[in-house]
C-alpha cells in the first residue's frame, strides 16, 4: 500500500516529516523571478516558471533528508493553468527524486465527480485508449464530510494504484473546532466520529506495517485531540500540520506517534520555505536555509520519537 512506501522511506532517512511546497511569488527570489521574466514576461507563465524554478531548488536540497513534500494546489491554481501546470512539473520532479508526494487538494464531492478527482490526481485518464497520468502524487488530501459517497470512489483507485487519502478529521486552525468539537447523540465528538470512518474505510486498503491507506489530517495545535486520536485509530497513519509556523512544536506533534515512532508525518511549510528570513541569510539562499531547517526539524521531531523502526 502506498503509505508502506512512505513509512519505508521515513525510516530510512530517520525523518517522519513533509516539506509543504505553498509557493507565493513573493517567496521567490528575485534573481529567479527576473529570470523568468525576462524570458516569459510578468505574465502568469512567467509566474509560474519562477514556482517551479523555486521548487526544484528546495527539492534538490532537501530530497537525501525529507522522504515526502506536499504542494498545496491552491498555490498554484492562483496562477492559472500555467500555475498548475508548475504543480504537475512540481509532482513529477519531486519524484523523480525519489520522493512521496502528497497533493493538498482537500477534494470533496461524491459519485463520478469524486471519481473525476481521483482520477486527476491519483489515477490515470483513458485518451483513446491510452492510459496517461495526469498529476501522478502519491496521496491526496481529502474532506470526508460528505460521508462515504464522497469517499467510495477514490479506494478503488488507491487500491489498483497503490495510492493513499488522508481524510480531514481534526484540523489545525483555530476555528475548527466550531464544528469538529461538538457532540453527536452517542457522545462522541465529531472529529472523533471521522477517525473511526476513516478506520472503517481503510479496512479496504490494509497495510504491511499496521497502517491502512486511509490517513487522517489531525493538527498538532490540539495535541490532547491528537493523542486521543492516536489511540482510537490505531490504524489509520496521520497527517500533522501546524508544527512551526502555526506555533506547533515537538512536543505538540509528540503525540502522533506510537512506540516504533511511526504513524504520522509532520508537515512544516512556511518554516522550510522562508527558512532564511530566521537565519538572517539573503533570499538567494533559500535553498540552503531550507536544508538546514529541515535537518534543524527532523532533529526535534526525533528528541520525542527516538529511533523509527518497523514492527
Amino acid at each position: 500500500m502506498s503509505f508502506d512506501r512512505l513509512i519505508e522511506g521515513i525510516v530510512k532517512m530517520q525523518n517522519p516529516t513533509v516539506a509543504g511546497l505553498d509557493p507565493k511569488l513573493d517567496y521567490v527570489p528575485a534573481s529567479i523571478k527576473n529570470a523568468c521574466f525576462e524570458k516569459h514576461g510578468k505574465t502568469l507563465e512567467g509566474a509560474a516558471a519562477a514556482l517551479f524554478e523555486f521548487n526544484k531548488a528546495i527539492i534538490d536540497n532537501i530530497c537525501d533528508i525529507v522522504p515526502a513534500v506536499k504542494p498545496q494546489a491552491a498555490y498554484y491554481e492562483m496562477y492559472g493553468w500555467q500555475g498548475v501546470r508548475a504543480l504537475a512539473d512540481t509532482i513529477a520532479y519531486a519524484k523523480s527524486k525519489g520522493m512521496f508526494v502528497m497533493t493538498d487538494g482537500k477534494r470533496n464531492d461524491i459519485g463520478t465527480t469524486m471519481e473525476a478527482y481521483a482520477t486527476a490526481h491519483l489515477g490515470v485518464t483513458d485518451i483513446g485508449g491510452e492510459a496517461v497520468e495526469a498529476f501522478g502524487a502519491d496521496a491526496l488530501t481529502v474532506n470526508g464530510y460528505l460521508g462515504t459517497d464522497g469517499i467510495k470512489p477514490l479506494l478503488n483507485i488507491c487500491r489498483e494504484k497503490d495510492k493513499g487519502i488522508f481524510v480531514l478529521v481534526k484540523t489545525s486552525n483555530p476555528s475548527s473546532g466550531e464544528l469538529q468539537d461538538m457532540k453527536l447523540e452517542n457522545g462522541a465528538a465529531v472529529y472523533e466520529q471521522m477517525g473511526r470512518m476513516c478506520e472503517g474505510w481503510g479496512e479496504e486498503l490494509p497495510g504491511k506495517y499496521g497502517y491502512s491507506g486511509v490517513g487522517a489530517v489531525v493538527g498538532a495545535t490540539y495535541p490532547d485531540q491528537l493523542a486521543e486520536m492516536r489511540t482510537k485509530a490505531v490504524h489509520t497513519f496521520f497527517l500533522v500540520p501546524g508544527y512551526g509556523a502555526q506555533g506547533g512544536g515537538a512536543q505538540d506533534a509528540k503525540n502522533a506517534f506510537d512506540k516504533n515512532g511511526l504513524g504520522a508525518v509532520i508537515n512544516s511549510s512556511r518554516g522550510i520555505m522562508c527558512a532564511w528570513k530566521k537565519q538572517g541569510l539573503t533570499e538567494d539562499d533559500f535553498a540552503r536555509a531550507a536544508r538546514a531547517e529541515a535537518l534543524r526539524m527532523k532533529e526535534d521531531i526525533l528528541s520525542v520519537t527516538g529511533e523509527i523502526r518497523t514492527p
